[in-house]
């Protein structure tokens, strides 16, 4: 026998939500294959099996509030039979059975069923008015799962007493208008949580410039096979904005700093964070040591941790720390922003859509593929003089990339 547990949570974590099982009791597993999802307030982890078997028993049902190293189930043999989880004990169970009263069939198994379910269910099911013994059950042990409360449809209200009819005084959309409640998930519900914090502490501000992106593009163009050839990742941006924004940081050292209660604590290493969009909300991975990284290896980074965010697989340790960040509405569509700093740091650079535009260059009115940068930062400690100067330094080492490369 071996128990499947909740993985140790980091010092910042307390308590997750157990997303789903991959599998039901009695199904066959292999070492290292994923039985379940935990979502904490930063990443979904995945609790593996430790050796081949059979899933014995379930401790926890999709919804519930697990805490580090709790007991989730049991893997056994292959030969030993699954063992049913026994229903949490009630105060009931413990008194006197009382005599049989007159009920309708459908009566027991209800109250069964509603003992059965998680506090998320039970408070879907409260929410929508739904009868648990009318509700599907899809679960591992024949239980009632969040998915199945969502997808169930409310009954009907009881039927109302004629009443005559009203003339409308605006017409009525015909045609079905659906609501659908749904909780926030737990990473969803941090990110709000942090955005919050940062507008009700920090002063926030943000400046803005433009960027002619025609010899970033010409650069990329004249490379881009050479680059592909010999490091296996294309050339982009980002990457572009990430060492610019290194020597930025390097000649104005407070926006790389961050506040601590009333100290102001500046920080001698740049580990940039790269905002990326996932299915579960934003993340923003940290690139370590970005004044060491070469373009190719920030692509490759980049590249690897957009893949990890695509399948659910970054760590609390990806996303820990970091002493400012990029992110990249243009990716989107975005001609222009004011992007909110990621605490405790204090300034984040927002890249948008590269839009094809009129501007004057020598004295000639000329089509330029243009690009809107903005610098949000925490005005507590860097004055408006430094941000547009940081803004105005990363403008010209993207108009002017060898000056970047060359380190002038």
């Amino acid at each position: 026998m071996a128990e499947i547990k909740v993985p140790v949570f980091s010092e910042s974590v307390s308590e997750g939500t157990l997303l789903s099982w991959h599998k039901k009791v009695g199904d066959s597993v292999k070492r290292g294959e994923v039985l379940a999802e935990i979502e904490t307030d930063k990443v979904v982890l995945e609790v593996t099996a430790l050796q081949d078997g059979v899933l014995q028993s379930i401790a926890k049902q999709e919804g519930d509030t697990v805490l580090s190293e709790e007991l989730l189930g049991v893997v056994g043999d292959a030969g030993s039979a699954p063992t049913p989880a026994a229903p949490a004990p009630t105060a009931e169970a413990s008194a006197p059975t009382p005599a049989p009263e007159a009920s309708t069939p459908a009566q027991a198994p209800a109250a069964e069923r509603r003992e059965e379910l998680s506090p998320a269910v039970r408070k879907i099911v409260a929410e929508k008015g739904l009868n648990p013994a009318d509700l599907p059950a899809s679960g591992p042990r024949g239980n009632i799962t969040k998915a199945d409360a969502l997808n169930a449809q409310a009954p009907a209200p009881a039927s109302a007493p004629a009443v005559q009819a009203v003339t409308p005084a605006a017409s009525i959309p015909s045609g079905p208008r659906t609501e659908q409640r749904v909780p926030m998930t737990r990473i969803r519900a941090r990110i709000a949580e942090r955005l919050k914090e940062v507008q009700n502490t920090a002063a926030l501000l943000t400046t803005f410039n433009e960027v002619n992106m025609q010899p970033a593009m010409d650069l990329r163009k004249k490379y881009q096979d050479q680059f592909v050839a010999k490091h296996g990742v294309k050339l982009g941006f980002m990457s572009l904005f990430v060492r610019a924004a290194t020597e930025a940081l390097k000649a104005f050292p407070v926006v790389n700093a961050s506040v601590d209660g009333k100290d102001i604590i500046y920080h001698g290493f740049y580990d940039i964070g790269i905002a990326v969009a996932s299915d579960r909300g934003l993340v923003v991975p940290i690139l370590r040591d970005t004044d060491t990284m070469s373009l190719a290896g920030i692509e490759k980074e980049i590249a690897g941790y957009a893949q990890k965010a695509k399948g659910g697989k970054l760590t609390l340790e990806d996303m820990s720390g970091g002493t400012f960040s990029i992110t990249n509405g243009g990716t989107f569509g975005s001609m222009m922003s004011t992007p909110i700093i990621n605490a405790p740091q204090s300034a984040i650079l927002g890249m948008h859509n590269i839009i094809e535009r009129p501007i004057a260059q020598n004295g000639q009115v000329v089509i330029a593929p243009m690009m809107y940068i903005a610098l949000s930062y925490d005005h507590r400690i860097i004055d408006g003089k430094e941000a547009v100067q940081f803004l105005v330094m990363i403008k010209n080492l993207l108009e002017d990339p060898a000056r970047m490369l060359l380190e002038l």
